[in-house]
């Protein structure tokens, strides 16, 4: 079996040396770019499994600029992005989660930690990409086209509802705490606020209204959400 390959965009040559060693040691084979255009080279030429993202680079596009590129390019919008940062405020993990990212880390970690969350992620992201669609009623989600349909008719969605969306339907007639869909969904080791998973929950009825399909996802009073077809009590 291959080893999975991360691309490690990161500017500061010796976190970058530091973090593809680490890696190289854990099992995995790595690529390095230090800006977004390098980056978008080397995703093209070498198709990883994993993107570690640097918040800052240099060049004018901020690696928030190329996360939100890569999650509206059907053929890229599945590869995992864990955001690499040296900010810690709150609101800027939620603007990484809201461009897509699947996980966030603040510099300083430690390498254990980084190879760690790497692994959840991955984790996360294979049992997320089957290959089979999802039905539910008139609703169905896909996947390898990662579209979301309802009565045949295209949803716009975002890639965090998507990913909302598609562990709902994944695990339905079931109600989750908003801690146990950060989670499965964002990933352990998030710190954001439990009403962030509020705004998504809105963000993802506001996309599935004007098909009738908003009622699906269900408020569990004391709990959190399900996902379900059978009307709420």
């Amino acid at each position: 079996m291959n080893n999975e390959t991360i691309l490690v965009v990161e500017d500061e040559p010796a976190i970058r040396e530091m973090i593809m060693t680490a890696l190289e040691m854990a099992g995995f084979d790595c690529v390095q770019a230090e800006d977004v255009s390098g980056a978008h080279r080397q995703v093209v030429d070498h198709r990883p499994a994993l993107i570690l993202l640097d918040w800052m680079l240099p060049g004018g596009q901020s690696g928030i600029d190329f996360c939100r590129m890569l999650k509206k390019d059907e053929l890229l919008a599945e590869i995992p992005v864990i955001m690499l940062t040296a900010k810690g405020e709150e609101d800027n993990k939620v603007q990484g989660l809201d461009a897509g990212a699947d996980d966030y880390i603040t510099k300083p970690f430690s390498t254990r930690e980084l190879v760690s969350r790497i692994k959840a992620v991955l984790r996360r992201s294979s049992a997320l990409s089957g290959d089979k669609p999802i039905e539910a009623e008139g609703l169905s989600l896909d996947p390898v086209s990662q579209r979301v349909t309802a009565d045949g008719n295209a949803v716009d969605i975002g890639p965090t509802e998507y990913r909302l969306l598609a562990f709902f339907m994944s695990h339905p007639e079931r109600a989750y705490t908003r801690t146990q869909l950060l989670d499965q969904v964002w990933g352990g080791n998030v710190y954001v606020e439990d009403r962030t998973i509020d705004v998504h929950i809105r963000r993802l009825r506001k996309v599935l209204e004007p098909h009738n399909y908003a009622g699906f996802i269900q408020t569990v009073r004391g709990t959190g959400y399900r996902f379900s077809t059978q009307m709420s009590g």
